[in-house]
Parts: structure tokens; C-alpha cells; sequence
């Protein structure tokens, strides 16, 4: 399968490090959130909560640079391309794939052999990245409404009100764990599928060669070997993805 060249102005190495910080913080968030949820041995519990607490707040903190950072960067609009856009149109509705949404679902239902090539996130990708913070405000907000210290302000006395009670609170904190536990086998799973290259490269900022694509046209021009040249099949994959992309 042929796979299109992943080059740094994709993913800015700002954006390299807030996915970082996501996946440290969320590797302390989860065991420490089912170790207060289910203490399994005793002696840790304060430490366990101090944490849960100080990755919690790093989490927010961190959600909100990226939000921030959506509207000061700039970032490619599709891969295989060093043409840049403002980051935050990446996140909505594209020309190059607004059209594709059936394409994906059928593509994630194992309908369809591969996926459409055209933009940066696929159709899918985009409704639930924007989705994404809303959980991550709404995990933090019940974590401080079930917290002694900020229970008592009046916006987290609203949601005890609004929810039934510190019970219904808690369960709901805990459904949320178990709603990024998804997200993220998901997350991890599709991101491998086709190789680690671009894991490579929002991981270790790392560039790889492929099919060169030009927003304008919306097809892809040619191959970037960076050193190397194509092979048949990736020619082949690249005259086929402007095809689709004219479908």
C-alpha cells in the first residue's frame, strides 16, 4: 500500500510536545484513578491521589496550549505536503475530504480495503478530536467536584446538585476513564495499522519519504524519496489515489 510522505510541518514540534505530555499524564491518570477507584494493597493512597490530582490539572493545563496553540501555529493540511495552513483549520471540515466521511466509516467496519487519501485527519478523526477536549474539561470538572478542597465552590456544589449527589459524581469520573481507555486502544491501534511511520513522526518529529501531494489540486504529484526511489506499487497506489480523490 502506498502511504504519503510524512513531513514535520504536519505535526509542529509544539504539537510533538503536548502529545507527550498527553500520553505522560494520562499513564499516570489511569492507574492511579483505578488504584482510588479499587485500592488493591494500602499504604500508597495519599500518593496515589496526590498524583491523580497534579496529572489531572497537567492534563487541563495541557489541553488548553493546544486549544491555544490551534490558532497561533500553523501546520500542514494534509500529509505529503509542506504547504501550511492556520493549525485549527486542520481540525474542521476540508474540500480535499469532507466528502468522505461513508468512505471511512466502511474503511473502519473493514468494508473497504483502504482508507480514502485526502487531508490530514480523516472524517472521523475530526469529530471525535474535537470531541476530545470536551471530555477532558468535563473529567476534570467532576474530579474537582468530587475533591474536598474544591467541592465546596459553588460551580462544584451546582454539578453535585445537578448530578444526584457525590455518587452519581463519582461514577460518572469513573465512566470518563473508562471512555479514554477506549479512545486510546482505538487511537493506538489505528495509528499502527499501516506502520509505525507515523507514529515516528509525532513521536520523534521523524520525516519519512512517499507520495507528495498538492492541496491545490487536491492529487498527488509525485514521490519524495528523501534518498530513495519509488517502487511500482507506490507509483500505481499514487495514480490511484488521484482517481479517488476525483471521485
Amino acid at each position: 500500500m502506498a502511504h504519503m510522505a510524512h513531513y514535520r510541518e504536519a505535526h509542529p514540534f509544539a504539537c510533538v510536545v503536548t502529545h507527550w505530555v498527553n500520553l505522560v499524564a494520562m499513564a499516570f491518570l489511569i492507574p492511579t484513578g483505578f488504584y482510588v477507584h479499587y485500592p488493591l494493597f494500602g499504604g500508597v493512597m495519599s500518593l496515589a491521589r496526590g498524583l491523580h490530582l497534579f496529572f489531572g490539572i497537567v492534563l487541563l493545563a495541557n489541553c488548553l496550549v493546544r486549544i491555544v496553540l490551534a490558532f497561533v501555529i500553523k501546520s500542514a493540511p494534509a500529509p505529503g505536503t509542506r504547504e501550511v495552513v492556520p493549525d485549527y483549520k486542520t481540525w474542521l471540515p476540508q474540500r480535499d475530504n469532507r466528502h468522505q466521511l461513508w468512505a471511512w466509516v466502511s474503511y473502519y467496519l473493514f468494508l473497504r480495503r483502504e482508507h480514502p487519501i485526502a487531508a490530514k485527519l480523516g472524517v472521523p478523526q475530526k469529530i471525535v478530536y474535537l470531541l476530545i477536549p470536551a471530555m477532558i474539561f468535563f473529567t476534570g470538572y467532576t474530579g474537582l467536584c468530587l475533591w474536598s478542597p474544591t467541592a465546596s465552590w459553588p460551580i462544584c456544589v451546582a454539578g453535585l446538585d445537578f448530578f444526584g449527589g457525590a455518587m452519581n459524581v463519582r461514577i460518572l469520573h469513573y465512566l470518563m476513564m473508562w471512555a479514554f481507555l477506549a479512545f486510546m486502544c482505538i487511537h493506538v491501534y489505528l495509528s499502527l495499522i499501516e506502520g509505525a511511520t507515523p507514529a515516528a513522526l509525532i513521536f520523534f518529529w521523524r520525516e519519512a519519504p512517499g507520495l507528495v501531494y498538492d492541496p491545490a489540486t487536491m492529487n498527488n504529484v509525485g514521490f519524495d524519496g528523501m534518498g530513495r526511489k519509488p517502487d511500482y506499487g507506490e507509483t500505481f497506489k499514487g495514480e490511484r489515489a488521484v482517481d479517488e480523490r476525483r471521485g
